[in-house]
């Protein structure tokens, strides 16, 4: 087994990942049992965090210790690359004919998930009052997801609901853009040697798959007809 810390955490959160894959959504998508009012609701939720992917990112920076001044540089390049990622899904839900303001505005059908609300309130209580390192446990957790599966589940969406390119944003370029994210993540983390930040780690990744598979699991297509 390698002693390199981003393969014991892939190992170390290996069943969580599986728990979070077998939500019912994501075999809903490979068998065509979708609707467009479940497509609407995973891009509602992935507005509710992506738009604080930055705001974390520029926390986790400012916190830092000084030994891991070396990350400094990494954040920054993650910071600039993630800028503006939320406007992105709202053009993606604008596109198949959702409700923007209502999700901008956090009401009815575009309010945030529970799981997703203890989600990103869990990272700003970690990064503020524990440990910043716990971010990277988020991103494993959406980056390696998007590059294992995004693409295909992009591909299989639009072409069950007949969407346009233009609905298709976000998926799409983050299932290209996280691959090179990944090679990035795996260098930064096998930098990590300290068992104390790097069982934080861990922790936080089983945590977000958790709480991230919660809200997968809320977009049932049995719940979501449109009748």
């Amino acid at each position: 087994m390698s002693h390199l810390f981003f393969s014991q955490l892939q190992d170390a959160t290996k069943t969580a990942r599986e728990q979070m894959l077998s939500a019912s959504i994501i075999s809903a998508c490979r068998s065509g049992d979708i609707n467009i009012a479940m497509y609407q609701s995973f891009l509602t939720q992935a507005y509710h965090h992506v738009k604080h992917t930055v705001p974390l990112l520029m926390a986790c920076g400012s916190r830092l210790p000084g030994h891991y001044e070396w990350l400094q540089d990494a954040l920054s390049e993650y910071i600039e690359e993630e800028k503006g990622h939320h406007l992105w899904i709202l053009d993606d839900i604008r596109a198949c004919d959702g409700d923007i303001d209502a999700v901008k505005e956090n009401r009815g059908q575009g309010r945030v998930h529970p799981a997703i609300e203890l989600m990103v309130s869990y990272l700003y209580y970690q990064i503020d009052r524990l440990n910043p390192l716990a971010l990277f446990g988020m991103v494993w957790v959406l980056e390696g997801t998007s590059v294992s599966i995004g693409g295909t589940m992009a591909e299989l969406i639009q072409k069950h609901l007949s969407l346009p390119d233009q609905a298709m944003t976000y998926l799409r370029s983050h299932s290209t853009l996280d691959q090179e994210h990944i090679r990035l993540f795996a260098g930064l983390m096998d930098q990590i040697t300290d068992s104390n930040d790097q069982h934080v780690i861990i922790d936080s990744a089983n945590m977000i798959f958790s709480l991230y598979g919660q809200m997968l699991n809320g977009l049932n297509p049995t719940e979501n007809e449109v009748g």
